[in-house]
């Protein structure tokens, strides 16, 4: 077999390789001797058709399933022996296919990067600590209460915690705009449902009052034609509803699974669950820091094309996916410009390629360990633990993405063990709300 390269720009290269007519043609006979032994044709019995009648028919289909598996085989070899790693499937160009004559054909393709680890000494990170204290608790509980609270009607002005029923009309330029009008409209003030400004116009409104209020949209508001936009919207108050919140008492306790031990069991249920929240929280914020800092320091790298692409179809199926759950609003999300997509894209192909690095230069396997704690962490949040153990352990594809997600963590950890690392004490609302970077992260 011979092979020549050719470097045509940065990443992409190109091979021309040529595979020596007897490889060809062998496999071609050798797969005719095989059909002529089980083909049936009209005329002649199985196994008695002359070699030359299944050539006239099968021949022309078997020589190009021959020529496909070595193109296959013999590219493979081809980057093997050039000690090339693509970064994708090739384009195949056939350049000489005739019988009897060697084949030749070029492969476009790109390769991985070379990777100069930048020295993780060298990387500041701050990591968020925090803890659940008492008043956390007794937050959460409130809130749980709040959740199952009854409404009743009241007859005062409205406060914040209060839910309303509204009607508003809003208008820009004099003109009513589109999905600025509602009746009956049921509003939790303090929710933060509506644009700023909105919630706080109707608190120490009385039932009939109507009040005009001078709003602005924000910059970053859904609809694009509103965003920035001036308008007035006319409220009016229909109704006024405070809270009753349930008593903590058994029955109460019970919504949530627990059937004896009071008061005192719930709180601690409740501060397991909200310890375990903040620590997936932690764990969350702490690896999405790194690998923002590992982005930064190799942003300079030359990305294959075709792991960005690959990264933009992944991104687009999560979008897919979390904007038809529930099977609404079902869209093609392949139709969504890629341009949308592309920092995304690039951060993600990047600080893969990093990761990747780590791990082959620092020899870092998997801890078998530490994937089953990881498992019984998940499985201990289910009545039947037992069986979630065994479904993880028994699904080769799911098991195969928790070892994935722990080798990433274990690369965190063996960053943070060799980066300057600064502790950063947050309060428990702000530890358990994700930093901008992972919203932007997660599309």
């Amino acid at each position: 077999m011979q092979v020549s390269i050719e470097t045509t720009s940065g990443l992409e290269r190109k091979l021309t390789i040529g595979v020596p007519a007897d490889r060809i043609e062998n496999q071609v006979a050798e797969r005719l001797g095989k059909a002529s032994k089980t083909v049936r044709i009209d005329g002649f019995r199985q196994g008695k058709v002359p070699m030359s009648v299944v050539n006239q028919r099968f021949g022309a289909g078997i020589r190009q399933e021959v020529i496909g598996d070595v193109v296959r085989e013999s590219f493979f070899e081809a980057v093997a022996q050039e000690k090339l790693v693509p970064a994708g499937q090739p384009v195949i160009e056939p350049s000489k296919t005739e019988p009897g004559q060697d084949l030749e054909f070029i492969a476009t393709f790109e390769v991985l990067p070379e990777i100069q680890l930048t020295e993780l000494s060298k990387l500041e990170v701050t990591i968020p600590v925090s803890e659940v204290n008492d008043s956390d608790l007794d937050i959460m509980i409130d809130a749980l209460r709040t959740q199952h609270a009854t409404w009743n009607e009241v007859d005062r002005t409205a406060a914040k915690g209060d839910e309303t029923t509204i009607d508003f009309v809003g208008v820009r330029d004099g003109e009513e705009f589109e999905g600025g009008k509602a009746e009956d409209f049921p509003l939790v003030l303090g929710s933060g449902k509506a644009i700023e400004g909105f919630e706080e116009s109707v608190i120490g409104m009385a039932v009939g009052d109507e009040k005009v209020v001078p709003l602005t949209f924000p910059d970053n508001y859904h609809a694009e034609d509103l965003r920035g936009a001036a308008v007035e919207f006319t409220i009016t108050l229909k109704s006024v509803k405070e809270p009753e919140l349930p008593t903590l008492n058994d029955e109460f306790f019970a919504l949530f699974g627990l059937e004896s031990g009071g008061e005192d069991a719930f709180r601690t249920a409740v501060r397991e669950n909200m310890e375990r929240d903040l620590k997936n929280a932690l764990q969350g914020k702490t690896k999405s820091r790194v690998m923002a800092k590992l982005f930064d320091s190799h942003s300079d790298l030359d990305i294959p094309q075709a792991l960005v692409a690959n990264e933009i179809v992944s991104l687009k199926q999560q979008m897919h996916q979390k904007l038809t759950r529930g099977g609404e609003n079902d869209f093609d999300a392949s139709l969504l410009p890629d341009e949308m997509f592309m920092e995304q894209a690039n951060r993600r192909a990047t600080v893969g390629l990093v990761v990747n690095e780590i791990i082959k230069v620092n020899e870092i396997k998997v801890d078998a360990n530490k994937v089953r704690g990881h498992i019984e962490e998940i499985a201990a949040t289910y009545a039947q633990s037992e069986e979630v153990m065994n479904h993880y352990y028994g699904n080769q594809e799911l098991l195969k993405g928790t070892e994935a997600s722990v080798l990433q963590d274990q690369v965190v950890a063996f960053v943070l063990s060799s980066a300057v690392v600064t502790e950063d004490q947050v309060d428990y609302q702000v530890a358990v709300t994700p930093d901008p970077e992972q919203i932007a992260a997660e599309g």
